[in-house]
């Protein structure tokens, strides 16, 4: 069994040693091929990949990023049967972290994996409070719709032939395609043991920037116009869950800060998904 490990990367000097270096170091029973898709970084990043000779990068295309067409690049590039996705500032926790995460594939039913992420120590309380929720043992997602992050994700090459990510989104497009594995009768799969460190203190532009493509990619996928009421009622308990969580966390002097960063984030979703309905005329 080989299994590609595809580390896709930009800018991220301050952390991508350590997680090549745990990835490198996995006690894993299948031959490991590292292939590196690097997005022109401007600091020292190509140089730290060039430190580890067992990672081969692949050159830099030049052309404006698209996650999509990078995930398919990347595909077509890796030689395994298997493939494990692990983003550059995700970094491993155990040195068994991808032998936890590939084991359900060996049920043929099961099309997709993800890991869990646990927040940084420098994580702002709201950023733990979200991780908890979305990953954690897993409860909390399993009510939802759909959950899924290529942070830390593995599939079969063959399904990711066949499935090919879409370059349409430029957010989303991991669930966008979990979603289509789930449409073809495939499992999604949540593995809470195979852990990593991973998570983002957003600056106030970079949430509205980021969440805003989100509710687009909302749009895309659902085709439905948002509502204006289910915002209000969907923030207003989030937000009684935030003031609980942080309260219990001990950190009072972060309520006002949390109320503006739930706003910024539901806000920015909402106008998202509304732009592209009206754009598109969805009603």
């Amino acid at each position: 069994m080989k299994i590609s490990v595809i580390i896709r990367s930009r800018n991220d000097e301050n952390i991508i040693r350590q997680t090549l270096a745990a990835l490198c170091s996995q006690d894993i029973g299948a031959e490991l091929e590292f292939l590196s898709f690097d997005d022109g970084s401007a600091d020292a990043t190509p140089s730290i990949i060039r430190e580890f000779p067992q990672v081969r990068m692949i050159p830099y295309d030049g052309r404006p990023y698209n996650p999509a067409n990078t995930l398919n690049r990347a595909v077509a590039e890796a030689s395994g049967e298997w493939i494990v996705f692990n983003n550059s500032d995700a970094v491993p926790l155990s040195r068994d972290c991808l032998e936890k995460l590939t084991a359900p594939l060996a049920d043929p039913a099961v099309g997709a994996v993800y890991g869990n992420q646990l927040p940084r120590p420098d994580a702002f309380v709201l950023v733990r409070k979200d991780h908890r929720r979305a990953f954690g043992d897993g409860s909390v997602a399993a009510s939802w719709n759909h959950m899924f992050s290529m942070v830390l994700s593995a599939c079969r090459r063959e399904t990711a032939l066949r499935f090919p990510f879409d370059p349409a989104f430029q957010y989303s497009e991991d669930i966008d395609w979990s979603l289509r594995l789930k449409g073809a009768g495939l499992k999604i799969v949540y593995a809470p043991d195979a852990r990593v460190e991973h998570s983002h203190n957003y600056t106030g532009a970079q949430l509205k920037k980021r969440f805003y493509n989100e509710g687009r990619a909302n749009g895309m996928l659902y085709r439905r116009r948002p509502s204006w009421l289910r915002l209000l009622a969907a923030t207003g308990l989030e937000i009684l869950r935030d003031a609980w969580f942080i309260l219990r966390a001990g950190e009072p002097g972060a309520l006002l800060k949390g109320l503006r960063y739930r706003y910024l984030q539901r806000m920015s979703a909402y106008r998202g998904e509304r732009d592209y309905c009206r754009e598109n005329g969805i009603a």
